[in-house]
């Protein structure tokens, strides 16, 4: 197992864990990597959105919308497409067996932060709102989602959202594996020849491991949303504070 990986040189990376429409812990978080990089002034900066921007938390437009608009401020800004994200632009087919399960798993906070039909959300059939909906979702959103890359490789990093298939090379992962794997991927300590990062799946700390580090501390219930920094071999962490009241719950 190779113990040094590295970003190429001139070149920083901020990978940003599962957000889960909490915009107030993005913003927060996006003001200490604004502060980060004035005060380490960097050559080329990367900002990776890790997937799972939206559901669960309250502020799933708002937290699209503010992705949206990272670009003007961080160009080279990048989206990896969240099993979240696939079920919601399913969702937006008008297929209610997709809208189900879409509010099944976190989506209805979803639906209630895009939801300004005069129609009643809480009295709305599934059949309603699957029919609903696509008018409500901006044309942007769901083209931005939609756009998001599902590997990214800079030097000796890989960016997923959940995971990899050990054993299988990158250009052959299956899309269900990298957008869901769970157990298979995070029990399996052999060499990738990369070091993998990843959310998904959510711990309370950083999940840091020889062949992997896993981001997701459950920003939605924890108020914890963490990015990792990677220039050259050096690799640290950004996070922000949980309010009183949400790291009592956490605890």
């Amino acid at each position: 197992m190779r113990s040094s990986f590295a970003i190429p040189d001139g070149q920083r990376v901020y990978a940003i864990g599962d957000i889960h429409g909490r915009d107030d812990l993005f913003a927060g978080l996006i003001e200490r990597i604004r502060a980060d990089v004035a005060a380490r002034p960097a050559g080329q900066v990367t900002l990776i959105l890790l997937g799972d921007l939206v559901d669960r938390g309250p502020q799933s437009a708002e937290v699209v919308e503010r992705a949206i608009g990272l670009h003007r401020e961080f160009p080279d800004t990048r989206l990896l497409i969240g099993n979240h994200e696939e079920c919601f632009l399913a969702a937006l087919t008008g297929d209610v067996r997709r809208l189900r399960y879409f509010m099944r798993i976190g989506g209805e906070a979803t639906v209630e932060s895009y939801w300004t039909s005069d129609v009643n959300l809480s009295q709305a059939s599934f059949e309603e709102v699957a029919e609903i909906l696509p008018g409500l979702v901006p044309g942007s959103h769901v083209d931005f989602l939609g756009a998001g890359e599902d590997v990214i490789q800079i030097g000796d990093y890989v960016f997923v959202h959940a995971g990899i298939r050990p054993g299988v090379p990158l250009e052959k992962q299956a899309l269900s594996d990298l957008r869901w794997i769970r157990e298979d991927f995070l029990e399996d300590d052999r060499d990738h020849g990369v070091m993998i990062v990843h959310g998904h799946t959510i711990r309370e700390n950083v999940d840091e491991w020889p062949n992997r580090i896993g981001i997701d501390t459950g920003a939605y219930r924890s108020g914890v949303l963490t990015a990792i920094v990677l220039e050259g071999t050096e690799r640290r962490y950004l996070r922000t504070d949980p309010p009183e009241d949400e790291a009592a719950v956490a605890a």
